[in-house]
Formats: C-alpha cells, structure tokens, sequence
C-alpha cells in the first residue's frame, strides 16, 4: 500500500454535472413540450426501475435555490446542467421562446452568480422534442439540423451574458445507439443507417454552432460533452487488436475526429461502404465541419470498455451492427462496482489523457462525468441519518489522482467534475443507483441529505490537496 499527495491547482475545476430532464421533473411543462425521454417514459414506463421518471425527478425546478446552496456546501467552483430544448420553445418551427421556462433559467443562473458558481451549459442532453421526433424523425432529418440552430440562436440571445461556457450535446452517440443500433430504447428500431446519419447531423449541428457563436462576437467557448469507452484488446494478437480498433473507429472516432480534427476518419467511409450502409452528406457539410472544430471538450468516462475479435461468423440476415468486428470481453479478477455491473479502472483517465494529448492536438478538455452509482445506500446510514459513501469517496480520489497525474505528464486537463451533484433519474435505471453527494428521500417529499462524501469534497475544494492510498498494481 502507498500514498501519495496531489496539489490543485487554484483553476483547476472540481464540479458536479446533471441535466435538466434528470432533474427539473415536470412542473410547468406544457402541453406539446415532451422530451424524447419523456414520451419513452410515457410509452414504456415499465422498464423504468419502480417506475419512477422524468414526470418529478428531483424537482429542482422548485427548489433550486436550495440545490443552490447545497452546491456551495460542497465547494463547487462549476456546475454543468442542460437547458431543456423541449422546454424552452412553445413553437419548435418558429422559435417561440416558452417565457415561463426561460425565466426560471434567468432565476437560476442568478443565484449560482450570487454564490460563485459557473454555469456551464448543455444544449441537449437528449432532450430532443418528442415532436421533432414523430414529425420528421429526430436527427436522421436535416430540418431538424436547421431547427436546433434556431433554437440555440434563442438560447444564445437571451444567456449569452450569463453563461460563457456551451456544449452542444451530452453523449451525442448515446440515443441513436441504444434505438437504432441495439433496440434497447424506445421506439426500438434496428437501423444502422438511421443511426450514422444521427451521428453526422449531430456533428454538423456542432460546426454550425460553432460557426454562429463565433460570427456574433459572443464572449467564450463552445464545445461537446463526449463518452468515448476508452476501450482495450483482450490481447496483443492481431486480431485482437483489430476489434478493438474497429470498437474505437464507431463509437469513438466517429464524433472526437470530426469535432476536433474536422474530418471523418478516412475508414469510417470505406467501413460504412462496404456493408452498404447509407448516409446522406455533403462536400459543403463537410466542409462546414473542417472550418468549425470545437474549443474545448467535456470527456464523461466511467468504466473500461474491454473487446476481443468475434468467434462467431455473422448471420446473413442480420443487417449490420458495428459488433460484427468485435465481441464484448470480462477480464478476469476485474475490480467491479457490482450494483452497476461496471469494471472500477482509474487508469482510463490518464489513458485518455494522453490520448488527447498525443493524437487531437492536447485540445483543452475536461472530466466532464465520473461516478459511482451504487443501490440500496441506505444499508451505510449511519446513526445520525447520513450515508457513509466511503465507496464513492475512495472511487473519486483514485480517478481525480490519475487525472491530476495527466496534468503533470502534459495533459491539457483543466477540471474534474462528479456524477452527480444529487442522487437523479438514470433512464430505465431510475433511482435505482445512487450517484450523488446529496441523497434525494424518495419517501419524504425529495428531501435533500448530504452524504459523507460532501463534506470530503468540500474539504478538498478548501485544502486543494488530494492524498490517497492505493495498491500499487493500479497506481
């Protein structure tokens, strides 16, 4: 056993992220205001753990300013939410800005003003309209390219003083993968095509608002919150090394390329044209990508991601699935968080650092997710009420200590940030895992309790000094 003691430094963020369907519930949401999440809740509600969704969440909507407090007990210097697309227009086709809504955003930009915290904000975090979606598709529909834009202009207009820090999308691989490739979510529909156009309409969204942003003159940064599975081979042999590539290619390269680099991998075509699968772009989207890169990027990581090449030949009638190059690999002796069946591997932290810092340029990029959810917390209350998460604090300090490691090798890191703030909605999941330094009492009206692991945060916050005891194997 070692230990080892990490300065902050004074800039460095340590934040807590969320989203606004995650967390607003929907009081005040009008008729014809339903989120892709809403209307799957709506249609298949019982694959929501215990039924609980979206309809109360956490119900920051009104109390915020409690939250609000609550973050400044924890020593936040940044919280990242999204603003609700769905929400924030009563007319998706005109731009009609829900006053309502866009008021209770004034309020609460205000107050984190008030207690020093900075806003940074999502556009959407799966938050497309339900109706956008029935009308013409969601993202598979260019219209919808064009519609986002004029949202953003409405969104921009009336924050552009008040935040500084924007990101297009949370995990904008996330939706299109559990619909249309793995039919996991609601409406299940199996279509590799409809799934990369999602995936191109989405970059080219990101460009064009990279391109509004800059043409107005607004004062600061616009980026993207992505989810690359920082992903490992089961061997050094060939092929191998070849799933995992392929694993990286789709569901990595396919957003960090174009949004950093302004260009598709060179592959990617040739891969999507040799199993016929079909996209609709152009040179001038193309090109609309290469000249508006992001500036900065919000990285969520969570877990290893570890493959090996198939053993089984593809179906003939089965249309293609990324998975046809790779099959899904369990090390054995994994560190595990059994609760969430995910593998605990710190180390995909300064993987990814330097990653960044070797292959796209050492962009400036953030933490932008890191947590732990586990069930049934309840089991570590201790006699005065509060949950004893030492689990989660140890899980914080060995991914903040590989992070802060990154630094001094190089890495362009500049933040760290928890999943998540307070206990929140996970789509199916629900409140199933708990993530947050803050529990949420489902059985007394959402009362708020702050966990053990707050007040180590805050102290961390205070002291910036970060001391942890690890096994050298993981170190």
């Amino acid at each position: 056993m070692s230990t080892k003691t990490l300065t902050i430094p004074p800039t460095f963020i340590l934040g807590a992220a969320a989203s606004a369907w995650q967390t607003e519930g929907w009081s005040g949401k009008k008729d014809g205001q339903d989120s892709w999440p809403d209307l799957w809740y709506k249609n298949d509600r019982q694959v929501w753990h215990e039924g609980y969704g979206p309809a109360v969440a956490t119900d920051f909507y009104h109390r915020f300013r409690e939250d609000v407090q609550l973050m400044k007990q924890a020593g936040l210097t940044h919280y990242r939410t999204s603003i609700n697309w769905s929400r924030f227009l009563t007319d998706y086709e005109k731009g009609v800005v829900d006053e309502e809504y866009a008021a209770y955003y004034d309020q609460l930009f205000d107050e984190m003003a008030r207690n020093r915290i900075v806003p940074m904000i999502c556009l959407e975090h799966y938050e497309l309209p339900g109706y956008l979606l029935e009308t013409y598709g969601g993202w598979a529909s260019k219209k919808v390219v064009e519609l986002y834009l004029l949202y953003v202009e409405k969104v921009f207009e009336r924050f552009h003083q008040k935040v500084t820090r924007w990101f297009t999308f949370n995990e904008p691989i996330v939706v299109q993968t559990r619909v249309y490739l793995d039919a996991l979510r609601w409406p299940y529909e199996q279509n590799t095509s409809t799934w990369m156009q999602w995936n191109h309409h989405k970059n080219l969204a990101t460009a064009k608002v990279v391109k509004l942003f800059r043409e107005k003159g607004y004062v600061g940064t616009v980026g993207c919150i992505l989810n690359p599975e920082v992903t490992y081979p089961r061997s050094r042999a060939p092929h191998d090394l070849h799933a995992a590539e392929m694993y990286d290619l789709f569901y990595n390269r396919v957003f960090l390329d174009p949004m950093v680099k302004g260009v598709y991998p060179a592959e990617l075509f040739a891969v999507l044209e040799k199993h016929q699968v079909s996209w609709d772009y152009t040179e001038e989207e193309l090109a609309i990508i290469r000249n508006n890169t992001v500036d900065e990027l919000g990285i969520n990581l969570y877990y290893p991601h570890r493959v090996k090449a198939p053993s089984r030949a593809w179906h003939p009638e089965t249309p293609f699935h990324p998975a046809y190059y790779y099959e899904p690999f369990e090390l054995p002796g994994r560190r595990m968080n059994k609760s969430r069946g995910w593998e605990i591997g710190p180390f995909i932290i300064y993987d990814m650092a330097m990653r960044i810092k070797n292959e796209y340029g050492n962009i400036p990029w953030f933490v932008a997710e890191s947590g732990m959810g586990v069930e049934n917390e309840g089991q570590f209350r201790n006699a005065d009420g509060v949950i004893e998460d030492d689990y989660r604090i140890a899980f914080i300090a060995e991914h903040l200590y590989q992070t802060l490691r990154a630094r001094e090798d190089g890495a362009n890191c500049h933040g760290y940030m928890l999943w998540a703030f307070t206990d929140n909605v996970s789509p199916m999941n629900a409140f199933k895992n708990r993530y947050g330094l803050v529990e949420i009492d489902l059985q007394h009206n959402r009362d708020r309790r702050a966990k053990k692991s707050l007040s180590w945060y805050r102290r961390l916050s205070d002291e910036r000094q970060l001391t942890v005891s690890f096994d050298d194997e993981w170190k």
